[in-house]
């Protein structure tokens, strides 16, 4: 059987400036899954209760279930419960027992409760109650001709708590043979274009009679990932189908695979570098720290990264990592003989076995017309190998950065793995 489909919406004109970010999407795309939901969009719409009514009667024109999350509080901008009993034609009306636990709620932190708190207890006809033990919003589920909505509230501590108590399980019941799963697999060092002119002859003969597979390819700075979903009633055999395209892409991109599981680039290097015993040293010019940021951020990775230096200043490369000043004015601090040198310099100096050196020209300016903004070198010793290469990067400032980065631990992991 083919899965439900759903749709997200994310209600609250915060989540439309650059400070906040829409989360919650995120969290419950990795459970409508779980769950055997495919998940066919994703929206976020501000505080405009005429805008909010739109997109759920578009969503629920095409959907089997609609989430929508925020909009549930006390104010008069809080206006999911409104939009909804719109769109369904359901009265709202004050539960009794909704507005004796927010009160209880405020009576337990010995507070009276704001008389505005009162909406959060109507709710449409018909409606199921979810209970919020983490704060004063409750969530609904209403049943509506074979469609299943669902109001979450916007906090994270509040929406997860509840989807897993009260939503999962309802979603579950409803499809109980419906299959979705996804795999992932992660490529660095090739191009977009490139990596779809290989791979698009292999996924579009993926799907078979009982399995619905979909492909999806995802490019960001210096990675690129294929999503891989297959759904159907057969476990076992979708299982197999994507499996089988698993295996025939990743032929077919060796030996850019960086990891057929999901797993990002930081921990298949970490990984490589526990089994071999040995323990990395970065020296970074132009990414500030960057790169030992990405690592650093691996649970665990204390295990095998010993340090770094940032070495922004020629006079850092010189003095702390031992780069012939005379080799800087020869060659210039983007250069393939200076990468080497503080390649050098950072093993010797924190004593690992696997050095990273990355120096260039991020921009906006310093770029020259034999050296223009782009410009990043990185080299990368093992106990066994090295390399050293200059790579012509496009973008921004941050873009540059982000691709030297990505680059750089390829070459770790093409040299540890």
């Amino acid at each position: 059987m083919s899965a439900p489909t759903a749709e997200i919406i994310a209600v609250g004109s915060e989540l439309l400036t650059p400070h906040r970010l829409d989360t919650n999407s995120l969290f419950l795309t990795s459970r409508l899954n779980d769950a055997g939901v495919r998940v066919i969009g994703k929206c976020v719409v501000g505080d405009d209760v005429r805008a909010l009514e739109d997109r759920m009667r578009a969503a629920l024109a095409r959907v089997d279930i609609l989430i929508v999350t925020g909009g549930l509080g006390p104010t008069a901008d809080d206006i999911t419960r409104d939009a909804v009993a719109s769109v369904l034609g359901r009265s709202l009306f004050e539960n009794a027992e909704t507005l004796a636990a927010i009160r209880e709620r405020f009576a337990r932190r010995r507070v009276p409760m704001p008389e505005i708190n009162r909406r959060q207890a109507m709710v449409p006809e018909s409606a199921i109650v979810l209970p919020n033990p983490n704060g004063t919003a409750p969530g609904l589920m209403i049943e509506d001709g074979g469609r299943l909505v669902v109001l979450l509230p916007g906090p994270p501590g509040e929406l997860q708590p509840m989807f897993e108590a009260c939503v999962f399980p309802r979603l579950r019941a409803r499809a109980p043979s419906a299959v979705l799963r996804r795999r992932v697999i992660r490529i660095a060092g090739r191009a977009e274009s490139e990596v779809d002119q290989v791979a698009e002859p292999i996924y579009s003969a993926l799907s078979v009679s009982r399995v619905d597979v979909e492909t999806t390819i995802l490019a960001a700075a210096g990675q690129i990932e294929l999503h891989l979903t297959g759904s159907g009633g057969d476990a076992d055999e979708i299982d197999r189908v994507l499996q089988a395209g698993v295996d025939r892409l990743s032929s077919a991109l060796a030996p850019a695979v960086v990891s057929v599981d999901g797993r990002r680039i930081e921990e298949v290097v970490g990984a490589a570098l526990v089994a071999r015993g040995w323990k990395l040293a970065a020296a970074e010019s132009c990414t500030g720290g960057l790169l030992l940021e990405c690592l650093t951020e691996i649970p665990g990775s204390s295990a095998w990264v010993a340090g770094g230096v940032v070495a922004y200043a020629n006079e850092v490369k010189t003095g702390v990592l031992g780069v012939p000043a005379g080799m800087i004015d020869a060659h210039g601090a983007v250069s393939e003989p200076v990468a080497t040198a503080m390649v050098d310099g950072v093993r010797t100096k924190l004593g690992a076995e696997v050095g990273v050196a990355i120096t260039g020209i991020a921009g906006p300016s310093g770029g020259t017309a034999e050296k223009p903004v782009g410009t990043v070198v990185i080299a990368v010793r093992t106990p066994d190998r090295h390399v050293v290469k200059a790579f012509a990067f496009a973008g921004d400032r941050r873009t540059i950065r982000i691709r030297s980065v990505a680059t750089a631990l390829d070459l770790v992991r093409r040299l540890t793995g």
